[in-house]
């Protein structure tokens, strides 16, 4: 049996620990690779304004798509209504963690041919991020109504989807390797709005100094794992 109380936890220092792994991923190393490909800057930071947009967009859709209310808030409506939606809103969690997932996938693999210390480090950047994300889906599944075996089967399928993605932007990038450097910069936009616009607010509704003094460790231990993890990559181009 599962202890929400523990999950919560869980899910609390691993979103401290993402937001360092995910700046300092792209920060320090999808954006430098890029940018020393050789592919024109301006191209490279319209690239990273467009995906900072494209990602707006999505929340903009998903928060949208994904609202909902609660009984006697004001709204009327028919019975089993409120079954129905939470259906609909486990099945769209499960559409769109599938979607996020074969992208990932693709990053990977773009990571990797561009640098494999640089994949690595993409690879643990998009682990520390998914493990609170898979979680939270975990917990709308059940509240959608699911089984915790349907729940686990159904987040297994959605996470084997990054297989798939990393298998196809293997091969389509390894004869495309212009497109790489654009990859990489789309990636970072990612990583860095999912960090400044998702986690780290997150992390400000707990305010005092004894919740932000480990918050902050746990971001620079972030930091500490990529820079680990990497080494002297960029030193050896």
């Amino acid at each position: 049996m599962f202890s929400f109380a523990l999950l919560s936890k869980v899910v609390e220092k691993m979103v401290s620990l993402s937001v360092g792994i995910m700046l300092s991923t792209s920060l320090l190393h999808a954006l430098p690779e890029a940018f020393e490909s050789g592919t024109d800057p301006r191209h490279l930071f319209g690239a990273l304004l467009a995906g900072l947009l494209a990602f707006f967009l999505l929340e903009k859709l998903a928060i949208l798509r994904h609202s909902h209310h609660h009984e006697h808030d004001g709204h009327h409506h028919h019975h089993g209504h409120d079954k129905a939606e939470a259906g609909r809103a486990g099945w769209m969690i499960l559409l769109g963690d599938g979607m996020h997932n074969f992208t990932d996938g693709i990053l990977i693999a773009a990571a990797f041919l561009a640098n494999p210390q640089l994949g690595i480090v993409t690879g643990v950047a998009i682990i520390a991020h998914e493990i609170p994300q898979e979680i939270g889906d975990f917990i709308v599944l059940l509240n959608a109504g699911f089984s915790r075996t349907r729940a686990y089967v159904y987040n297994l399928l959605c996470s084997l989807l990054a297989v798939a993605g990393g298998l196809l932007g293997y091969y389509t990038l390894d004869k495309a390797t212009n497109l790489i450097p654009f990859v990489l910069v789309f990636a970072s936009s990612g990583f860095i709005y999912i960090a400044v616009s998702d986690l780290m607010p997150q992390m400000q509704r707990r305010a005092t100094m004894r919740e932000t003094i480990p918050q902050v460790l746990l971001i620079a231990l972030g930091v500490v794992i990529v820079l680990f993890l990497t080494g002297s990559a960029h030193d050896s181009h």
